[in-house]
C-alpha cells in the first residue's frame, strides 16, 4: 500500500510539472505574438525613472 501512494504521488507530480512547463511556454509564445511590452519603452527616458524625473531647467517653465 505504501509504494502505491508514492507511485500515485509521483504521477501527480509529473502531471503538475508537465502542465506548468506547458503553461510557461504557452504564455511566452502568446506574449511574443501580441508584443504587449513593445510600447512601454520611452526613448527620452534615459535614466529609467519615468516622467517624474523630467523637470524643466528654467523656473518660469515650471510655473506654467
Amino acid at each position: 500500500m505504501n509504494i502505491i501512494m508514492y507511485i500515485v504521488g509521483f504521477i501527480l507530480f509529473l502531471a503538475y510539472c508537465c502542465f506548468m512547463v506547458w503553461s510557461i511556454r504557452y504564455g511566452n509564445r502568446k506574449q511574443e505574438e501580441t508584443n504587449n511590452y513593445a510600447n512601454l519603452s520611452d526613448p527620452t527616458d534615459m535614466d529609467g525613472m519615468g516622467n517624474f524625473s523630467r523637470f524643466p531647467k528654467d523656473i518660469n517653465e515650471r510655473n506654467k
